[in-house]
């Protein structure tokens, strides 16, 4: 039996399920982080080794798809294959972006646009053509608009400034600096030059957000609408590189920030009013959209052989 595996290696945790040559799920298995910016390459192979691991000890799979933020960027796709190779693999692995096994995940024709947001944010597409396009997911300093470590960051800053009488007054003060358990303004300089402030602590913010935000804050109300014009922005860009004609297409909404608030995509949807675009949560992990690619990976390699 031929052991096939998918990856989906995300900035807070890491998800992979191996599978038979006929796609029929075998195990799924957890990892830690694996984000070559936040994480650095020798954890990222720590994380993807223990992964493998778990999910066959007795032996290599016969072919491996990763997902993985920012591999399609210039270098960081040859260091990821580096990686992969010190791991055993050498042509039976393919890396992609993490919005594409998304897209493999949740369109049956891998047709389609997705907007990811968890600890960072995306929006990627491919038509029918093949053509791709992308908008965001360059990283907090760049382009991360929308994303939970980005709504953490909106909202920590929102409470320093209604503290000290800048910015209008929000029941976000006292939850952020109880949530990053700082006494006061003063314990803050300490945390966010000190390292303790990462883009993972920022993200954990996002649910505080939400709750302040159900219960009438109109600070954190904003904030969330913000995110939701922004993650519309990014998606209507996509989508006006792309073609998809007249027939409808998917636009998948992929994420943690979107199972905190469902309410959100519905939102998006109509901010972005996308012609033919038919909004849905992903409903499967999207290591299984990487297990499906590495499936057809798999039987490519089968039917090459002589």
């Amino acid at each position: 039996m031929a052991l096939i595996v998918g990856v989906d290696a995300g900035g807070t945790k890491t998800i992979g399920v191996a599978a038979d040559e006929n796609g029929r799920l075998l195990k799924t298995a957890r990892g830690a982080g694996a984000n070559l910016h936040v994480h650095g390459e020798l954890a990222v192979e720590k994380v993807l080794a223990h992964l493998l691991d778990e999910l066959c000890p007795d032996e290599r799979p016969e072919a491996l798809c990763l997902g993985m933020a920012g591999v399609d960027r210039p270098g960081e796709d040859a260091i990821v294959r580096s990686l992969l190779r010190r791991l055993g693999f050498r042509g039976n692995a393919v890396v992609v972006n993490d919005a594409v096994i998304a897209i493999a995940a949740g369109a049956h024709d891998r047709v389609g646009v997705v907007v990811i947001a968890g600890t960072g944010s995306i929006a990627y597409g491919i038509d029918r053509q093949g053509k791709t396009a992308r908008a965001g997911g360059l990283g907090p300093t760049l382009a991360d608009e929308g994303s939970a470590g980005w709504i953490g960051h909106k909202a920590l800053l929102a409470s320093v400034r209604a503290s000290e009488g800048r910015g209008p007054a929000t029941q976000l003060a006292d939850a952020v600096f109880h949530a990053l358990s700082v006494a006061s303004l003063s314990d803050l300089p300490a945390m966010a030059y000190g390292g303790g402030l990462t883009r993972e602590r920022l993200a954990e913010l996002a649910p505080l957000v939400i709750e302040v935000a159900r219960q009438g804050d109109a600070v954190a109300t904003g904030i969330l609408e913000e995110a939701s014009f922004e993650l519309a922005s990014a998606a209507r860009s996509v989508a006006r590189q792309l073609d998809f004609g007249d027939a409808p297409y998917p636009l998948i909404f992929s994420g943690g920030l979107f199972k905190g608030l469902p309410s959100l995509v519905e939102s998006i949807a109509q901010k972005a009013a996308l012609h033919g675009a038919i909004p849905c949560r992903l409903k499967h992990e999207p290591a299984e959209g990487a297990l499906s690619m590495a499936l057809d990976l798999y039987r490519s390699r089968k039917a090459a052989r002589p």
